[in-house]
C-alpha cells in the first residue's frame, strides 16, 4: 500500500479541524462535547467491534508487546537524564519527561494503522495499545506528581491503578478480548449499530485532533519541545525499530507496535498536567509541534519498516 496515499489523508482531516475551528464551525464548546463523544463511545465502539471479531490466537504477539513497552521505559529514562542539562521548573520537567513517551494512541496511532493496515492490522494495534495507555498512564501520573510544585507526597499507586483500568479504550479492549476467547455471538442488531459508530469515530477523532491544535504557547519554550518532540517521534520508534529488527520479528507482526511508538504526543498530557501539577503550555506546545512533525516522520518510519 502506499504510504502518502495513506499518511496525507489523515492529517488532511487534521488540517481542516484546524481550519474549521479558526473559521469558527467548531466551537470550544463543541470540541470539548466532540471529544468526550469520540473518546467515551465511538472510539472504544470501534475498538470493542474489531477486537471481538478477531481470531486473536493468532493475532496476539507478546514479543511484539514486551518490545514496545520497553521502549517506553527507555525513552522515560532518557527524557529524565535530558532534563537534568536543562534549565526548566520542575513542573516542566515532568510534563517535558511525559511528553516524550505519552503517545496519542487513540486518535491517531490507530487511525494510521487502521488506514494502513486495515483491519487485522488494527486490531493488533488495538490489543497492543490497551497494555501500553495501561503503562503510559502509570509512568505519567508519576513523573508528573513528583516534578509538581503543588504535590509532594508520593503517587498513590491503588488509585492510579483504579483510574487507568476505569478507562474507556482499555475497557472496550478488554471486553473485545474476552468475546473473542469465549466465542461470544453478537446480536446482528448490536453488530450493526457498532459498525455505524466505527464508521463515525475516526473522522471525527481526527476533525478534533486538529481543531485543538495550538501554536500560540510554543515561542518561549520552542527548543525545548522540538527535543522532546524528536524524543517522542524519531527516538522512540528508532528503539522500536532495531530491537524489532534484532529479534528478527517479522514486519507484519510489528508495524502495529511501530506505528504506535511512532504516535505523537496525546493530547492526554494537557489534561494530566493540568490536573496533577505539571506545565499545561509546555504540554499544548509539545502535541501541536509534535502532531505536525508526525505527518513526516510516519512516512519516514513506514517507508523503511
Amino acid at each position: 500500500m502506499n504510504i502518502f496515499s495513506t499518511i496525507i489523508p489523515i492529517f488532511i482531516i487534521i488540517f481542516l479541524g484546524l481550519f474549521a475551528k479558526q473559521k469558527g464551525f467548531i466551537t470550544q464548546d463543541f470540541l470539548h462535547q466532540g471529544n468526550r463523544l469520540v473518546y467515551y463511545i465511538a472510539i472504544p465502539a470501534m475498538i470493542f467491534s474489531s477486537i471481538s471479531k478477531a481470531a486473536l490466537r493468532t493475532q496476539m504477539n507478546f514479543a511484539v508487546i514486551f518490545i514496545t513497552l520497553s521502549c517506553l521505559v527507555v525513552i522515560t529514562a532518557i527524557a529524565l537524564g535530558i532534563t537534568r542539562f536543562l534549565k526548566m521548573t520542575r513542573p516542566s520537567k515532568g510534563s517535558f519527561i511525559q511528553c516524550s513517551f505519552h503517545g496519542n494512541l487513540g486518535y491517531i496511532g490507530l487511525a494510521v494503522a487502521f488506514y494502513y493496515l486495515g483491519d487485522s492490522g488494527f486490531v493488533k494495534a488495538a490489543i497492543i495499545s490497551g497494555f501500553i495507555m495501561i503503562l503510559q498512564n502509570i509512568i505519567a501520573v508519576i513523573v508528573l506528581q513528583y516534578h509538581s510544585s503543588k504535590n509532594k507526597d508520593r503517587p498513590k499507586m491503588f488509585d492510579t491503578m483504579k483510574k487507568t483500568m476505569a478507562n474507556p479504550v482499555i475497557l472496550s479492549a478488554l471486553s473485545g478480548i474476552l468475546f473473542s476467547l469465549f466465542n461470544v455471538p453478537m446480536p446482528l442488531i448490536i453488530d450493526r449499530a457498532l459498525d455505524i459508530l466505527t464508521g463515525m469515530a475516526l473522522p471525527l477523532a481526527l476533525l478534533i485532533i486538529g481543531a485543538s491544535l495550538s501554536f500560540e504557547k510554543l515561542k518561549p519554550r520552542f527548543f525545548n519541545v522540538l527535543i522532546a518532540s524528536f524524543l517522542k517521534v524519531i527516538v522512540t520508534p528508532a528503539i522500536g525499530l532495531v530491537l524489532f529488527k534484532v529479534l528478527s520479528i517479522a514486519p507484519t507482526d510489528y508495524l502495529p507496535g511501530l506505528i504506535l511508538l511512532s504516535s505523537p504526543t496525546a493530547t492526554l498530557s494537557y489534561i494530566m498536567a493540568k490536573e496533577i501539577g505539571g506545565d499545561p503550555d509546555f504540554a499544548v506546545a509539545a502535541i501541536s509541534i509534535c502532531t505536525i512533525i508526525s505527518s513526516l516522520t510516519y512516512g519516514l518510519w513506514l517507508s523503511i519498516a
